[in-house]
């Protein structure tokens, strides 16, 4: 089983090794909309919004994620244009703060429902972990500086693989597809009318982020993106 607090640590600090040579922060990334200093100073506010939602956990807070949705969009926007030294000080800060908080999760924490902004999307106390490692590494790559799912360990590209398929199984029109890796793993939703060939990390590539680059198939099912 992955060790979720260990994977966190080691591409966090890839990330932030990556980010200290970029160059150039105001370059677009592969978020749409977004620059590569956008990006990374979303990876700094996601760590002290999970940091509240385990005190909320934990501590029976209360807090959220975010106060709203333009609150989450402003914070962001705030902290772009500061010199890059600045910038990456704070994902390192942040990141710091944010791993004995984690390690303070059990599994008595497991089920505690909390939400993203208040009365917003929820979700459980246990996830928390995983979405900070997916936003380490899909960050990473988004920043579309030489890192992509294809550096990305073997057990994490499974692991990213099942949660992407599971969010489309709960997609309003959820794709019937059989997914084949050139690895070996078969992965199946609905009746599996298409089938889909490829590595693992262009199958992820293809599941997080839609690009078919890297996947094969007579007809490539379309995917319901930000799920």
């Amino acid at each position: 089983m992955t060790d979720l607090l260990t994977a966190i640590d080691h591409h966090t600090t890839r990330l932030v090794a990556d980010a200290r040579t970029c160059e150039d922060l105001d370059a677009p990334s592969l978020c749409e909309g977004w620059t590569r200093d956008h990006v990374l100073n979303h990876v700094a506010r996601n760590a002290e919004a999970l940091c509240r939602l385990v005190a909320a956990a934990v501590d029976g807070t209360g807090e959220t994620m975010y106060a709203t949705p333009e609150r989450r969009n402003a914070e962001i926007d705030e902290g772009v244009g500061r010199a890059p030294a600045e910038v990456v000080a704070d994902i390192a800060e942040t990141a710091v703060a944010l791993a004995p908080e984690l390690g303070r999760l059990t599994a008595e924490h497991r089920d505690i429902v909390l939400e993203r902004t208040p009365g917003g999307p929820t979700f459980k106390g246990g996830m928390l972990p995983f979405m900070r490692l997916r936003e380490v590494v899909y960050h990473h790559v988004d920043l579309d500086t030489g890192f992509d799912f294809d550096d990305l360990e073997g057990d994490l590209q499974v692991l990213f693989i099942e949660n992407e398929l599971k969010r489309q199984q709960g997609a309003p029109t959820p794709p019937s597809m059989t997914i084949r890796s050139d690895e070996g793993d078969v992965w199946s939703i609905g009746e599996g009318d298409s089938d889909v060939t490829g590595s693992r990390a262009g199958i992820l590539r293809w599941l997080a982020r839609q690009d078919q680059s890297g996947v094969r198939g007579e007809t490539i099912p379309e995917l319901t993106a930000g799920l």
